[in-house]
């Protein structure tokens, strides 16, 4: 009889809906290129962390209230992220027969990023720097995997960015509203 019932466990256990072990891929977007992992935690509970570059267009360059370089520029930044996403739709979409592999489904996530003042990559002759700063960020996203290994993601989130501006002379550090809309396109692994 236990083994009747252990083996019935087994079997359900089997069958029910979850989030890959791990995901490995890279992502770009319009605004920057990026290497991720998304680790399970749970059967729809995944951390993601990522680490790559955001980019910035600036028009005109700026340093003590004087215009330095009045041309538009382009600099990419170092950035981590660690992101705990909840996959809530992946039962209704395999229901459905829809596509789950790689984590396809909706999610809800809460996006913790880390920009550092390391260094740039710039389009500007004496580089551009751009302050440390934290931000946190709710978002709600969608990511579909198209074939075996191409995703894409969509989402739009509201949040807030702290920078740390003590640290450059500044009197005082500063924060406001952080907005993140992203269209990422990549390949997993």
């Amino acid at each position: 009889m236990l083994l009747i019932v252990l083996a019935c466990a087994n079997n359900f256990a089997q069958n029910e809906v979850s989030v890959e072990k791990s995901v490995f891929g890279i992502q770009s977007g319009f605004l920057g290129i990026w290497v991720h992992n998304e680790s399970r935690l749970t059967n729809d509970l995944v951390l993601r962390s990522e680490i790559g570059f955001d980019a910035d267009i600036y028009k005109g360059v700026f340093y003590n209230g004087e215009v330095l370089y009045d041309n538009t520029e382009f600099a990419l930044f170092p950035t981590i992220y660690l992101e705990p996403r909840y996959y809530y739709n992946l039962t209704k979409r395999q229901e459905k027969g829809k596509n789950i592999s790689k984590n396809s489904g909706n999610f809800i996530g809460l996006k913790v990023s880390y920009k550092p003042d390391w260094f740039s990559i710039s389009s500007f002759d004496k580089g551009i720097r751009s302050a440390d700063n934290i931000a946190i960020i709710p978002k709600w996203a969608i990511k579909r995997t198209l074939g075996k290994h191409f995703t894409y993601e969509a989402g739009i989130g509201l949040g807030y960015r702290y920078y740390f501006l003590k640290q450059y002379g500044f009197a005082e550090n500063d924060a406001e509203a952080a907005l993140d809309l992203h269209i990422r396109f990549g390949y997993t692994f």
